[in-house]
């Protein structure tokens, strides 16, 4: 039972936190004004694994000029919690440059009906991690590959890698959005997610305030580098899988595209998470306070 409630608060972070995603193109950057009239994003992910629904993700994303704050929170639970229950929020704050993301603060907090829990935050500068706090801060198992100072450089936390993604002016499903190679650290682990193009297809529209329209797949292979152990189940399965895909749709008024889809194996069955509603509006002030 306690292996079991170990793999959902693994897969239950990984929905939280984005888990996948990709950054910009190497030509072209943000302007101003392609953000500009997208001030406040609002999307809402249905997150389920195997079976079960374990509940919805909701992640709010303000634009204020270059800088942009985020905010996730969900809450997952199986049996309305009495198998399993976790909450989460988490957080990620900084600014967009002509390069792509600039992260500043990454924070994460959780915790489960176990009575378990952890409060992570990171904090970036000069293009790198800086600091790092986890509370508590459990000591790493003797065949962990330590993560070094040199992996921490040109780094994204996972918001930032997962929903600050491609950028194209074509709205119509631009499958060269899916030609990246994301760098990142989520405070324990350091991962590279390699992004290749699947597909293009049409999204149908699944409810009132869901999206349909264009969309492209990408294929994503999990490259595990530092702070893992090696013999880690999930991290075998993950980095052996080449059936981990995420479905990018573009924003409307933007030149974004941001996951309508992930789907990722877990040693407990398939996760996936899915845009249930997206909303473009006037910015609101997000609290980054996880």
């Amino acid at each position: 039972m306690r292996a079991a409630r170990h793999c959902l608060s693994l897969a239950a972070v990984a929905a939280l936190t984005g888990g996948l995603g990709g950054t910009f193109p190497g030509e072209g950057a943000y302007a101003e004004n392609s953000l500009s009239t997208a001030n406040r994003i609002v999307a809402v992910y249905r997150v389920n694994l195997g079976a079960f629904n374990l509940g919805n993700f909701r992640l709010t994303t303000v634009f204020r000029g270059d800088d942009y704050e985020m905010r996730g929170e969900g809450r997952f639970t199986i049996l309305e919690g009495l198998i399993y229950e976790w909450k989460g929020v988490t957080a990620s704050a900084g600014r967009v440059t002509s390069e792509g993301p600039e992260p500043a603060m990454y924070a994460l907090s959780y915790s489960d009906g176990a009575k378990t829990g952890e409060r992570l935050r990171m904090t970036f500068g000069d293009g790198g991690v800086r600091q790092v706090s986890i509370v508590p801060n459990r000591r790493p198992g003797p065949r962990t590959i330590p993560v070094t100072p040199e992996q921490l450089e040109g780094v994204l936390d996972p918001m930032s890698g997962a929903f600050l993604v491609a950028k194209s002016s074509n709205p119509n499903g631009d499958l060269k959005v899916c030609y990246q190679t994301v760098p990142v650290f989520d405070g324990r682990q350091r991962f590279n997610l390699v992004l290749t193009p699947k597909k293009a297809v049409t999204v149908k529209k699944n409810g009132p305030a869901s999206y349909a329209g264009p969309a492209v797949i990408c294929r994503v292979k999990f490259i595990p580098i530092a702070g893992y152990q090696p013999d880690n189940p999930a991290i075998k399965l993950m980095s052996r899988s080449n059936e981990i895909e995420v479905w990018l749709i573009p924003v409307r008024r933007t030149q974004m595209y941001v996951p309508y889809r992930i789907v990722l194996p877990t040693p407990v069955g398939y996760g996936t998470a899915l845009v249930t509603s997206i909303q473009v509006g006037n910015a609101r002030r997000a609290s980054i306070d996880p």
